[in-house]
């Protein structure tokens, strides 16, 4: 038998017949095309490709890109789905800090 816990607050949803959501999420990089302007033609491109190389050639490697895509998929129970389709971002709950007086 599978087990189903909501991923939010941990309530167990293995019962048959528990309702419970699937949120799936996706999140990648927008590359949105620049204009094409001057300096783009006058630049030498295979110029700043062999620097490119040869700064790969002695160890100044650019850091590690982070992931082009990344894939998520979470199982809540009905009470934190209602709360993520209000707040999808959690905003709300990040403003609602009440600090006492000092």
């Amino acid at each position: 038998m599978m087990h189903f816990s909501c991923d939010v607050c941990g309530k167990d949803m293995t019962r048959d017949g528990a309702e419970r959501y699937v949120v799936k999420m996706e999140a990648f990089a927008s590359c949105d095309p620049g204009a094409l302007t001057d300096d783009d033609l006058e630049t030498d491109h295979i110029e700043e490709m062999a620097r490119l190389l040869s700064d790969l050639e002695e160890g100044e490697g650019a850091p590690e890109p982070p992931p082009a895509c990344k894939k998520m998929r979470f199982d809540l129970c009905p009470g934190c789905f209602r709360k993520f389709v209000n707040d999808p971002l959690g905003r709300e709950s990040a403003a609602k800090f009440d600090f006492s007086p000092n």
